[in-house]
């Protein structure tokens, strides 16, 4: 599948809402982690929002490739970046955004791991039974 612009940010922000959400739960829930806990929903929040900019890169990074294609690997590498990306804000640069001042590190790696490899598989997988012409355009599911 080759993904437009539109096709990444509906695929983005769905599959964060859903899939994201729901494994952001016991997290934000306290049932795994430190304790009741929002900074998880947060997370999910500002990979949401920072990732619609990201994909502007991304589409455009794209259309270098000889197929214009972008392999699954290609998005789990740019989980990986988006993960280091958020941490440089959040720790290293110390910027203030909402929601975020207690946030661990560890547990973060291990909420984000979980999140973007179950967004991962459900883009690889489910996306495609239950929008089975999602593929063919450009990942636009409306």
């Amino acid at each position: 599948m080759t993904p437009t612009l539109f096709g990444r940010w509906q695929t983005r922000l769905l599959l964060l809402g859903t899939v994201g959400v729901l494994i952001t739960l016991p997290f934000g829930l306290g049932i795994i982690g430190l304790g009741a806990d929002f900074v998880y929903f947060w997370v999910v929040g500002y990979i949401a929002v920072f990732g619609l900019g990201w994909d502007i890169l991304y589409d455009h990074l794209q259309k270098f490739r000889w197929d214009r294609d972008w392999p699954g690997l290609f998005q789990l590498f740019a989980g990986i970046w988006e993960a280091i990306f958020l941490i440089l804000i959040v720790k290293v640069l110390s910027l203030p955004l909402p929601g975020m001042q207690n946030l661990d590190i560890g547990w973060f790696v291990r909420h984000y791991s979980l999140v973007w490899l179950g967004v991962y598989v459900v883009s690889q997988t489910l996306m495609r039974i239950l929008f089975p012409r999602w593929r063919f355009r450009g990942g636009q599911w409306l």
